[in-house]
């Protein structure tokens, strides 16, 4: 199969206005997810793998590690840019854990509505919303992407 040569395309800060909505997205996080993500990451925190473990620290279950559903919830904005070099800013703060159960998994809910957009810079700032079980798992969670 040939490789693709196509060039992903970057959205232009032109066709972009405030209170545009971004296609929400549904992540699925399991615990195979979550023990790649600690390999990785290098954070092996047992609340993140090991449920008696958890459980026996206060947890309902095992957790989602905060970097990874910071990371995952930007992915939105990443892929309606263009391009995940476009982000040059993202900040949020963790409101609740995403509680992972072994069998079932989560899912991860992620939505984001622009809030600004520079026509000088190019730079649009995008709000996101991220929720699991139906609760909020972050606040304030902004991200700043400079478009064509």
């Amino acid at each position: 199969m040939p490789e693709s040569t196509a060039v992903p395309r970057v959205r232009r800060a032109a066709d972009v206005t405030v209170g545009d909505e971004l296609p929400s997205t549904t992540i699925h996080v399991d615990r195979a997810r979550l023990v790649q993500y600690a390999g990785a990451s290098l954070d092996r925190n047992r609340i993140h793998w090991d449920e008696p473990f958890a459980k026996a620290v206060g947890l309902p279950d095992v957790i989602a590690h905060g970097m990874f559903t910071m990371g995952a919830a930007v992915t939105l904005v990443c892929e309606w840019a263009g391009d995940a070099g476009r982000v040059v800013e993202y900040g949020t703060r963790f409101t609740r854990p995403v509680v992972v159960p072994y069998e079932s998994g989560a899912d991860l809910e992620v939505s984001g509505v622009v809030k600004a957009v520079d026509p000088e810079s190019r730079r649009v700032t995008v709000e996101l919303t991220a929720t699991a079980a139906g609760e909020k798992v972050l606040g304030r969670a902004v991200a700043v992407a400079r478009l064509d």
